[in-house]
């Protein structure tokens, strides 16, 4: 229970990466005592982000002060599985007189047959077809996508990861060691699990999602072959389609220290202040998206295109571009060394 409980001078900061850490979408906001105060799920959470607060503002500000919930003394289970599916709730906390938390009950504890994973008709696009040149000489036997992170190389995380929440339409692009890649990833293709796409030339990193278009879902993943992450894709898909988006790209709350005392400046020139080493917070693009089809028609065949290219052509066009906020603690990089190195000590 301990894990579903945040005290309400906790920061935007800490609640995202709890919710991150524990694999949930709700938490219960509690004063020090453990008396309830309100509820914060990750929607509530992603909103207030994309309304500019700060990760470093108190959840405070966004916790909803009025949570669903249930005296101990008049627990009914029929009447709990009703408000679970008339709010769609993922849980609801049980108080004692003083609204102290004594325990939560989650979803799965009342529809624990209700398991069955939906299986999506929605295309994922895993982007392999780069050289890797930040991760030289390595890059220079093995494709980027066949890095191992323990056991087991990157591309099969991002799969295994995209299967385990039903999404198992997928296509991987490829052209450096092309007939490296085909020969690793020839098992998954005996399985009916994925399906290889040629690259005749480097195409940038959204050039190839041209060679897809013509069998495309309405709605399609796109994700880079350098990244781990653990996102819920549901929810991200969820998001998008609530928000009616036509592009929806993941974004890390990431803080930048600067180790030195900034100084700021009167408009005449002189000291204002100086601030101590301070820390500035921005949102980062992972390198994951989630696009209508209609987005693929803006590739032309055979040419050479980025992905921050691409969002250009669609703002251009006034898409509704949206994004999706995630803790930083949630994705790993390794496009890098030093990244690398980090992401394989955090797997030890």
């Amino acid at each position: 229970m301990k894990d579903l409980l945040i005290d309400r001078n906790s920061t935007i900061k800490d609640a995202l990466s709890q919710i991150s850490k524990k694999g949930i979408r709700c938490l219960v906001v509690v004063d020090t005592l453990n008396k309830m105060m309100g509820s914060l799920s990750d929607g509530d959470i992603r909103r207030s982000i994309l309304k500019g607060k700060k990760i470093t503002s108190k959840i405070s500000l966004i916790y909803r002060k009025k949570p669903r919930f249930f005296f101990e003394n008049k627990v009914n289970e029929k009447k709990i599985k009703e408000m679970f599916l008339k709010e769609k709730l993922d849980l609801i906390p049980i108080v004692d007189q003083k609204r102290k938390v004594v325990k939560i009950i989650l979803w799965n504890d009342i529809f624990k047959n209700n398991k069955l994973k939906k299986k999506h008709n929605i295309d994922v696009v895993i982007m392999s077809g780069g050289k890797g040149k930040r991760l030289l000489p390595f890059t220079k036997v093995l494709p980027k996508p066949l890095i191992p992170i323990k056991e087991k190389p990157v591309i099969s995380h991002i799969i295994d990861n995209f299967e385990s929440q039903g999404f198992n339409k997928i296509k991987i692009i490829v052209n450096y060691k092309a007939a490296v890649l085909k020969a690793y990833l020839s098992e998954f293709r005996k399985k009916n699990r994925l399906k290889i796409i040629n690259e005749k030339k480097p195409l940038g990193t959204a050039g190839g999602l041209n060679l897809v278009k013509k069998e495309s879902s309405n709605h399609v993943f796109v994700s880079n072959c350098d990244i781990l992450t653990d996102v819920n894709y549901n929810d991200m898909y969820n998001f998008h389609i609530k928000n009616n988006n036509d592009f929806t790209l993941v974004a890390s709350a990431k803080r930048f220290p600067i180790p030195y005392g900034v100084c700021e400046l009167k408009k005449q020139g002189t000291l204002k202040r100086i601030n101590e080493k301070p820390h500035f917070d921005f949102l980062v693009s992972i390198g994951l998206y989630l696009m209508k089809k209609k987005v693929l028609n803006l590739i032309k065949k055979n040419s050479y295109l980025d992905m921050n290219e691409l969002i250009n052509k669609i703002e251009k066009k006034k898409y509704k571009v949206g994004v999706f906020p995630i803790d930083d603690s949630a994705w790993s990089d390794i496009g890098e060394w030093n990244q690398y190195e980090q992401t394989l000590k955090s797997y030890d």
